[in-house]
C-alpha cells in the first residue's frame, strides 16, 4: 500500500466512499481495535439509543497541497464536554435537526464554514461513548476545493490538518499505558506530531480506514 498512498486521489476516494458507505459496514469490530482497554462499557448505540443524547461529527475530506486531507479540532477548555480533546468538528443535535443538519452546523460555527462547500455522502456506524453517555453519529464529507477554516476560539483552541496517507501508514499507529480516572488503560492512538487522536475519535477513525482498505483493494 505504501506506493498508492503517495498517489491517493480525492474525486477516486470520494466516489469509492459514496458507494461502498451504502453497504454493510464494519462496524463494532473495527472501532474496538482503538479503544482503550480494559473496556469501560460493552452497551452499543443500539442498545441505548433512546436514553442517551445524541451528536453528530464530520469527517471531511479535502485536498491541501494536492493531497487528501482529513481536519480534527483540539476543542478549548471553555466548552462543556471533551475539553482540549482532540476531535472531529462536530457537537449536540438540536431539536428539529437531522443528524445532517447537525453536523455541517457544527462544521459552520466551528471552522466557519459554508455548509453550501461541502458534501455529505455518507454514514459511518454511531458510537455509543459511556464516559459522557452520548451516541455519536459520524457523517464523511468532501470539498471540492481548498477551504478556508475561520475557527471560533471560544469553541476550538488548534485546527489539526492531518493527511490521510499518514493516518494509513500503520507505522503511526501507537498504544501506551495511561491512567484514566484512577486506573492503568492500554491506550491506542494514531500519532501525528505531537498530537495523539485517541478514545472516540480514533474508534470511530478505525472504522473509516478499514473501509478504505476496500479502495485499495481495487487500484
Amino acid at each position: 500500500m505504501s506506493q498508492t498512498l503517495k498517489h491517493l486521489n480525492l474525486v477516486k476516494l470520494l466516489d469509492f466512499l459514496g458507494n461502498r458507505l451504502k453497504g454493510e459496514k464494519p462496524g463494532l469490530s473495527s472501532q474496538l481495535k482503538l479503544a482503550p482497554k480494559p473496556l469501560l462499557s460493552t452497551l452499543t448505540y443500539q442498545e441505548i439509543l433512546t436514553q442517551c443524547l445524541k451528536a453528530a461529527v464530520l469527517l471531511l475530506l479535502y485536498n491541501k497541497e494536492g493531497k487528501p486531507h482529513l481536519v480534527f479540532i483540539r476543542r478549548s477548555g471553555q466548552g462543556r464536554h471533551h475539553q482540549n480533546q482532540i476531535s472531529f468538528p462536530g457537537g449536540q443535535q438540536q431539536k428539529k435537526e437531522s443528524i445532517e443538519q447537525t453536523a455541517l452546523r457544527e462544521a459552520g460555527e466551528e471552522l466557519g464554514l459554508n455548509a453550501k462547500d461541502l458534501l455529505v455522502i455518507g454514514h459511518l456506524t454511531p458510537l455509543y461513548v459511556h464516559t459522557s453517555n452520548y451516541c455519536v453519529f459520524p457523517l464523511v464529507a468532501g470539498a471540492g476545493r481548498g477551504l478556508s477554516f475561520r475557527p471560533c476560539p471560544v469553541e476550538v483552541s488548534e485546527i489539526i490538518e492531518v493527511p490521510l496517507a499518514h493516518l494509513l501508514d500503520s507505522n503511526n499507529l501507537k498504544e501506551e499505558f495511561w491512567t484514566l480516572r484512577g486506573q492503568q488503560v492500554m491506550v491506542p492512538f494514531y500519532q501525528f506530531g505531537e498530537h495523539k487522536i485517541w478514545g472516540a475519535t480514533a474508534m470511530i477513525l478505525a472504522e473509516f480506514l478499514d473501509i478504505l482498505d476496500g479502495y485499495f483493494k481495487k487500484i
